[in-house]
């Protein structure tokens, strides 16, 4: 390998952004060097439908990158090769892949004249164009042309390496580690008997989803409450939301639709530790580092809403409820294509959008990650006009038999991707400097 180069990141959503971009930014520089006057790390944001606006503050927040150029500048940079801050580039680099559209890769590795290096979990396109592929299984080599096969690398799943890696890093000396132990009388208990059960509520980060996703979880957390007060209840802030945002979603006033989910409502208190208080004296606290996963891990279950966090709690083992409530059946406009467009139009975009919605939730299979990759229901998955009461009971099952919890807990590591993924895809960028 040459001194003085350049890897290029090409990402997208803020789920590539915390959980693709950020192990494998590490591992490069672990791998490369930590002088940045020999390796150089950009990373380019291209538009996302998920994406919050706050992809860019996130990448920049990493020591390990260097330049951050946010998605609204994206095209002008595809069409053109200029940046909005008119960067220079290095006559030798490798353009990495982690998220987005694969064209884009092949584009600004010709302009740039760099190797290509692709992260692919379901699918890998211009095979010609590219130079390595890492996968995340060994199904996309199977479905690869023969004559490009020999660009493949099996990588592993980087949604787990990104979850272990932090989990491996951080240990709450708050919330000790829950453990399936005998009670007095023989039952088995989710957490230690000195230390309160710790159970997740993860309502999403998009408006859509927090609208419906965070009265509804807090009206299930005070029915839990009320017959377990052990229970000890948080939310992991989304890295693209602040509390006082958060906060304004648990208000009647500012969210319309807490009645129509039978939500409750809840006061922020922002000192000394940020949380939630409704009504009826319920606390729940407010996470706000991110990545979560060391506090994740430590949670007995989480209630969650479907996108990248299941595959998250997933790659963690953690046991989950995967709620998708429909009383707002416009809450869900990120789909991809022409659909994306429709539902997102001025004036008809939300009737498209209950249009479109209720069609694929009549014909949607498997909606979180980890059911997705089993490829059948191992995580239970909660459709339609979801009652509180009638979660919080399920919770509670889960709660008295927790060997129910452990075997959920079990099925789920047998069926997350190994870890090691990051380091793998900073080797192959290493052998493509090479070359």
């Amino acid at each position: 390998m040459t001194n003085n180069i350049d890897i290029l990141v090409l990402s997208n959503g803020p789920g590539e952004v915390t959980t693709w971009v950020r192990p494998v930014v590490q591992a490069l520089r672990q791998k490369l060097a930590d002088d940045r006057d020999r390796v150089r790390i950009s990373v380019v944001l291209s538009p996302c439908p998920n994406a919050s606006g706050k992809e860019a503050a996130i990448a920049q927040s990493y020591p390990e990158v260097d330049r951050v150029q946010a998605a609204e500048y994206f095209w002008q940079f595809l069409l053109w090769g200029k940046t909005a801050d008119n960067w220079d580039w290095r006559t030798r680099g490798v353009v990495v892949f982690l998220g987005g559209d694969q064209l884009f890769s092949a584009i600004v590795g010709k302009r740039l004249g760099y190797r290509t290096v692709i992260y692919a979990e379901w699918e890998t396109r211009w095979h010609s164009w590219i130079d390595r592929f890492a996968v995340m299984k060994p199904d996309l080599i199977d479905s690869a042309p023969s004559k490009h096969t020999h660009k493949f690398t099996v990588v592993g799943d980087l949604m787990a390496e990104a979850a272990a890696s932090q989990n491996s890093k951080f240990k709450i000396q708050n919330f000790p580690t829950p453990d399936f132990r005998l009670s007095s009388t023989g039952a088995l208990l989710c957490a230690p008997t000195d230390s309160p059960e710790l159970i997740g509520l993860l309502p999403g980060s998009k408006a859509a989803k927090l609208a419906q996703g965070v009265p509804l979880m807090l009206a299930i957390a005070e029915y839990i409450y009320t017959q377990r007060p052990q229970t000890r209840f948080i939310i992991p802030v989304a890295p693209t939301l602040d509390v006082q945002t958060l906060a304004e979603f648990a208000n009647r006033e500012k969210n319309p639709i807490i009645p129509l989910v039978e939500g409750s409502t809840a006061e922020l208190i922002p000192h000394p530790s940020p949380l939630l208080k409704t009504a009826s004296g319920l606390v729940v606290e407010l996470w706000t580092r991110s990545p979560a996963y060391d506090l994740l891990s430590q949670c007995c279950l989480c209630l969650t809403t479907v996108g990248a966090n299941t595959a998250e709690l997933g790659s963690l083992g953690v046991p989950m409820i995967v709620l998708l409530p429909t009383q707002q059946l416009d809450a869900m406009r990120a789909w991809d294509g022409i659909p994306g467009v429709l539902v997102n139009l001025p004036f008809i975009g939300t009737s498209m959008a209950k249009v479109i919605n209720w069609l694929v939730l009549q014909r949607l299979g498997l909606r979180s990650w980890p059911n997705i990759w089993a490829k059948s229901e191992i995580v239970p998955e909660l459709v339609g006009k979801l009652q509180p009461q009638t979660i919080a009971e399920l919770v509670l099952d889960y709660l008295q038999h927790p060997e129910k919890l452990e075997e959920m807990r079990s099925k789920l590591r047998s069926v997350r991707g190994q870890t090691g993924a990051a380091v793998k895809i900073a080797q192959i960028v290493y052998e493509e400097l090479g070359k």
